[in-house]
């Protein structure tokens, strides 16, 4: 389980290290590609093949199910943790999510969200205006 938001600092290889407690989850592998919010998902590798199996059930016929193959196989890079801990994010990556000296990795649960610092705050700021219209949809979700 992946909870918390941690702010990094990304190096001039691109290299982004992972909070210790996320590390364990990631042991068997991960999977690093473009999310949907101008942000980068990390998936470990259980949950993306469960992912990419969902995905190409969807038929090549209808054109949301092309894209979003596109959107979530094209980018995406096949990664493990180094010594320290860290990744490396993939240049094409690192432009798409505008990810230049900072980075928050944030815990999704199941996966990884990774955003540059400056768009985080952007989505936390947005939260005060929207918080009683995504209340109403929380509870429309039975929640």
């Amino acid at each position: 389980m992946f909870l918390g938001e941690y702010e990094h600092a990304v190096d001039d290889k691109g290299r982004l290290a992972i909070p210790a407690k996320f590390r364990a989850g990631l042991a068997e592998g991960l999977v690093l590609t473009r999310g949907f919010d101008q942000n980068l998902l990390l998936y470990p590798m259980p949950v993306w093949r469960e992912l990419a199996a969902r995905i190409n059930a969807l038929p090549i016929t209808q054109p949301s199910a092309r894209n979003l193959r596109r959107l979530m196989f094209a980018g995406a890079s096949d990664l493990g943790l180094d010594k320290q801990g860290r990744i490396v994010l993939p240049p094409n990556l690192r432009q798409y999510a505008t990810i230049t000296s900072q980075a928050v990795i944030s815990g999704m649960d199941s996966f990884i969200e990774i955003w540059s610092a400056e768009r985080w705050q952007t989505v936390l700021d947005s939260f005060a205006d929207e918080a009683p219209l995504l209340a109403e949809h929380v509870a429309a979700f039975g929640i």
